[in-house]
């Protein structure tokens, strides 16, 4: 289970550490693609298996179905830890998360989350005003 945030640099060649806590979980392959919110999303090859059965099942003749698909698969790259624990991140999903040198790693239990510092900062500022209408949808949601 992945959790906690942790703040990192990436290289000049696009590489960036892994918190030591996410390496094992991670395995020695996974995937990196885009994520919702202009981050990336980092998954465990078990976990990307499950969510590809679950995409693979959605309607192609929806267009919604098919667009999100296609978000989803393009920008999926399989990835593997260097001998420094560091992943190379590819230019597109650099560019699409905005991310050039600082990052904020975060760990949401079956994924890792790769955020831009400063996209990190301000959408954690955004939240902190709408927690309490954020916990109400919540318990709407039976949590």
């Amino acid at each position: 289970m992945f959790m906690g945030e942790y703040q990192h640099n990436m290289d000049p060649k696009g590489r960036v550490i892994i918190p030591a806590r996410f390496r094992d979980a991670l395995g020695e392959k996974f995937i990196a693609t885009r994520g919702l919110d202009n981050c990336l999303f980092v998954y465990p090859m078990h976990e990307w298996s499950v969510l590809e059965k679950k995409l693979m099942t959605l309607p192609i003749t929806s267009k919604n179905a098919r667009a999100f698909v296609r978000f989803f698969f393009s920008g999926a790259t399989e990835c593997e830890l260097d001998k420094q624990g560091r992943i190379s991140i590819p230019a597109n999903l650099r560019e699409y998360a905005g991310i050039d040198k600082e990052l904020v790693i975060i760990g949401l239990a079956n994924r890792i989350e790769l955020w831009a510092k400063e996209r990190w900062d301000a959408y954690m500022k955004e939240a902190e005003n709408s927690y309490e209408d954020i916990a109400a949808a919540m318990e709407e949601l039976g949590i």
